[in-house]
């Protein structure tokens, strides 16, 4: 599809909505999603902002591929400011809610200001109004996607919705589309709760249009789902197991942040596996799995749907949570399970419904609730503050303090501030394992070097999308590179911060980088988009993104000292597994990389790299 060329404008104070035509010349540069929001957000937003003032301003936005027949072409992004960190936020979902934006001829929506009381946007083509959701505000993002699905008399309406966490501002609630599919990190959904902006519903009927070189591109894209399908992980792993495939695996290599970083291997790790979830329960004689799923386009399926068991102790009373629906993978099961020391696969499974549910990041819920469960086992927590025995492995602990969180009640208010808060509130800052504010994804990188690194550079906080080197350092792709050493992780790093801003920004998952590298997205951008795409301008476009983020939160108040780990990490040694008596090497590779980016000692982009760039 390329582009569209429309952007919608919502003005939520005034109830506005504008339609603008899309620069094209930005275009050119950043080529769409991540990459063309983020230019336009740093270009109308102050970095000093509160996030959570109507001043911040939201963008919900596709990419040239979106849409198309590009495999996994059903990505879209929510650009912002982060409450959770006060970082740039950029934060992508699957499902179906990217592609029908497209369909319905936008590119993107800003939204800016904040509403007089709560609304809801609905836009069905070139329609665009705001619509009273003062009956939706309190309602749970399942319960909203289904009202409005109700009202407008349409079940195909695409709906992104917050639910109860939005709305009580928690720094890390998301934005759920599709009913399990989320915008999921840095709290793009408390920004929307600040706004009183409750949903977003689309109806796009006008389909696909505006490919340059529509033979070459339906052959192209033939060609590069072929490549997907033959690969082991795209192909094989990922549809029959998701990406809880890679449970075992991290712990085998003692890299499964176990019980809050104290260890790096867990002994019930088995019980929570993808493995696992095929079993059939002893107590019903039904597998926890139910079937695999796909969002819009996609070659590869590796969503998961279960069906919790309806006797655990959790839902045994509700069956409201005894349908299938959207499972666990790997990264909330890490959260809500390792992290904790919980090896009660129904109660994780319980937990990842609630914050389906009511829109909240499992990771950084999962993340918090075990800073919370070590502040307990020093005796800095009690029951009574928390209002539930709080030990290590809790599954009744982990359920209770979900339900707390998603509804906002009592010291759930508290792990609504997330573990860096949490944890400083308390006097131990130390015990959040956290980067920039935002906690670590489900990789330890004592046994994972160049996830340390990852982690501190992140421009939005801890995250392991943004530069996922546990591929080469893990699966060998596209080379094997050893996991144990931090030699030569800094070009990688970068390598993959610059690809994975291309991937991002054409509009398609980055699970598709298992198996293609930026050669074989530039034929499909190629013939899908005017003007020459080569792969030279398709890396340059890459490192263009990475360091305008950072140039953005350099203005907002970052420095290198926030390019840094708990002190864990580069204190305490790996108990267990290969990784035994390392600590993450940051010290080593940090001045390096700098050094590679073309950045200052301090972090900074020099003016050279800044001219090079175009910035």
């Amino acid at each position: 599809m390329g582009w569209n060329r429309k952007v919608l404008r919502v003005n939520l104070t005034t109830g506005s909505c504008t339609v603008e035509p899309l620069n094209m010349e930005w275009a050119d540069k950043y080529l769409g999603s991540r990459g063309l929001a983020t230019k336009y957000f740093v270009e109308e937003v102050d970095p000093k902002v509160d996030p959570l003032s109507p001043e911040n301003k939201m963008i919900m936005t596709t990419g040239p591929l979106t849409g198309t027949m590009a495999s996994t072409g059903g990505r879209y992004s929510v650009v912002t400011k982060g409450p959770l960190t006060g970082a740039i936020a950029c934060s992508n979902s699957g499902g179906f809610f990217g592609a029908e934006l497209k369909f319905a001829g936008w590119d993107q929506i800003i939204f800016e200001g904040k509403s007089p009381k709560p609304v809801y946007l609905y836009l069905e083509n070139d329609k665009a109004e705001l619509r009273d959701a003062g009956h939706l505000w309190g309602k749970t993002c399942w319960e909203t996607e289904e009202t409005i699905k109700h009202e407008l008399h349409d079940p195909q309406v695409r709906v992104s919705s917050i639910g109860r966490a939005g709305e009580n501002l928690v720094r890390f609630a998301c934005i759920v589309n599709d009913l399990h599919r989320a915008a999921g990190r840095s709290g793009v959904g408390a920004v929307m709760g600040s706004k009183n902006l409750k949903a977003v519903a689309l109806r796009g009927t006008k389909g696909v249009s505006g490919i340059k070189d529509f033979k070459e591109f339906m052959k192209v894209t033939a060609e590069k789902k072929k490549v997907l399908a033959d690969n082991a992980v795209t192909g094989q792993g990922l549809p029959k197991y998701g990406t809880q495939v890679l449970m075992n695996v991290i712990n085998e290599i003692g890299a499964l942040p176990t019980r809050n970083h104290r260890d790096v291997q867990f002994d019930e790790a088995s019980k929570i596996s993808a493995e696992a979830m095929h079993e059939k329960r002893p107590t019903d004689g039904k597998a926890h799995l139910v079937t695999n799923a796909a969002c819009f386009g996609c070659t590869i399926a590796c969503g998961r749907i279960s069906e919790i068991d309806k006797g655990h102790f959790t839902v045994q009373n509700n069956p409201k949570y005894w349908g299938a629906s959207g499972g666990l993978e790997y990264e909330a099961a890490w959260a809500l399970g390792a992290a904790n020391g919980v090896g009660d696969l129904e109660a994780l499974q319980y937990a990842n419904l609630l914050c389906n549910e009511d829109g909240m990041d499992p990771i950084s819920f999962g993340a918090t609730v075990g800073a919370v469960m070590e502040l307990y086992d020093l005796g800095i927590l009690t029951a009574e503050a928390i209002g539930v025995d709080s030990p290590f492995g809790s599954a009744a602990a982990l359920a209770r303090m979900a339900e707390m969180t998603a509804r906002g009640e009592g010291f759930g208010k508290e792990l609504g501030e997330g573990s860096a808060r949490l944890c400083a509130k308390y006097g131990r800052p130390d015990l959040s394992m956290s980067v920039k504010g935002q906690e670590f994804p489900a990789y330890d990188s004592r046994g994972i070097q160049g996830m340390g690194l990852t982690y501190a550079t992140s421009n939005r906080g801890a995250c392991h999308l943004r530069s996922y080197t546990v591929a080469s350092e893990v699966l060998g792709i596209p080379v094997k590179t050893d996991p144990l050493t931090t030699e030569g992780k800094p070009e990688l790093v970068k390598a993959f911060q610059d690809a994975t801003g291309v991937f991002d920004a054409a509009g398609i998952c980055v699970f598709t980088s298992f198996a293609w590298t930026l050669a074989d997205i530039q034929p499909q951008i190629q013939a899908a988009c005017e003007g020459d795409w080569s792969l030279e301008k398709l890396n340059e476009v890459g490192e263009r993104i990475w360091n305008m983020e950072r140039q953005f939160n350099l203005a907002a108040g970052f420095t290198a000292k926030d390019d840094t780990l708990p002190p864990r990490l580069l204190k305490e040694p790996a108990k267990t597994g290969p990784a035994k008596g390392l600590v993450n090497g940051l010290d080593k590779m940090l001045p390096e990389y700098y050094q590679v980016r073309g950045w200052t000692p301090e972090g900074v982009p020099t003016e050279e790299t800044l001219a090079r760039l175009g910035l």
